[in-house]
């Protein structure tokens, strides 16, 4: 369950959700990571060649993405500069960001993303005991993109998951 905690003062939320926390009082329609970024121009070009995500409004200081075979898979870019962002805040990213693509053949993807187009590969092809068998490379803006197969995990790790979660 996805809980949002607004805490400020005079604010009172009469929605809880079973464990007491408050939550979002309006249906949630969306919900995207949006890139500070150095070169928007640059990422878009990263981002619609590589994972296959196409544009859905374009600006020289914003774009949104999305992925025609599952289009509730957005993405956006935002000139860290641009006054849209409150002042103080105007920088791009740097680093930390991680963004989990999870796909049906690692393998495939690592052959393509780091032998073919020489991505730089952050961490190597390996297969995790809490399930998943994954990679990561750079992108642009210090963001790292970790693609991922969900794979079985071992006893101890599959005991920690949810009860109809487990990989």
């Amino acid at each position: 369950m996805l809980a949002f905690h607004f805490t400020y003062p005079g604010y009172v939320n009469p929605i809880s959700t079973d464990e007491g926390t408050e939550r979002m009082q309006s249906e949630l329609k969306g919900f995207y990571p949006v890139i500070a970024s150095r070169d928007v121009a640059e990422a878009r070009r990263f981002y619609t060649r590589l994972f296959g995500f196409a544009v859905t409004f374009e600006a020289d200081w914003y774009v949104s993405l999305h992925r025609p075979d599952a289009p509730h898979y957005e993405l956006a870019l935002l000139d860290h500069a641009h006054p849209t962002l409150p002042e103080g805040h105007r920088a791009p990213v740097q680093g930390g960001l991680l963004l989990n693509f999870e796909v049906d053949d690692v393998d495939a993807e690592h052959r393509r993303l780091v032998g073919e187009e020489g991505l730089t590969e952050l961490l190597p092809l390996r297969t995790e005991e809490f399930g998943q068998r994954h990679f990561i490379v750079a992108a642009p803006d210090g963001v790292m993109i970790d693609v991922i197969t969900v794979v079985p995990a071992n006893e101890e790790f599959a005991e920690q998951y949810a009860p109809g979660h487990a990989p």
